[in-house]
């Protein structure tokens, strides 16, 4: 049975919503805490339509606002099309913090990056 089947406990964060996402040099999105997560969560990267690339990865720190390095989890490079990637990840195997870093190589990109996942159960 998957992680994702708990529905009850079950919460998507939007890190970047596609209203703010038209970006012609980078989108980068707030840090999200990952400690009240009870096994993995699932990041979405959404992209429309675009004229360039875009190269999204994420990135960890210890306090959410310094420190920043990156996790070794990347997207594959999202070219002119539409398209939607995931990866699942559990935020356990990271510091607590984490953010999506979307570099765009060329062109205007319309973006949004979810996170959903299971609230630990008290």
């Amino acid at each position: 049975m998957s992680q994702f089947n708990f529905a009850g406990n079950a919460t998507t964060t939007a890190l970047i919503v596609p209203a703010s996402c038209a970006n012609t040099a980078a989108a980068t999105s707030a840090a999200f805490d990952g400690l009240g997560y009870d096994g993995p969560v699932l990041v979405t990267q959404s992209k429309g339509l675009g004229t360039g690339s875009l190269d999204g990865k994420l990135q960890m720190s210890l306090d959410g606002s310094t420190g920043w390095t990156d996790t070794g989890v990347s997207f594959s490079q999202a070219t002119t099309g539409a398209g939607l990637q995931t990866v699942a990840i559990n935020p356990n195997g990271y510091q607590r913090y984490l953010r999506y870093v979307g570099t765009i190589v060329t062109g205007p990109q319309l973006l949004s990056v979810t996170v959903s996942g299971v609230k630990k159960y008290v």
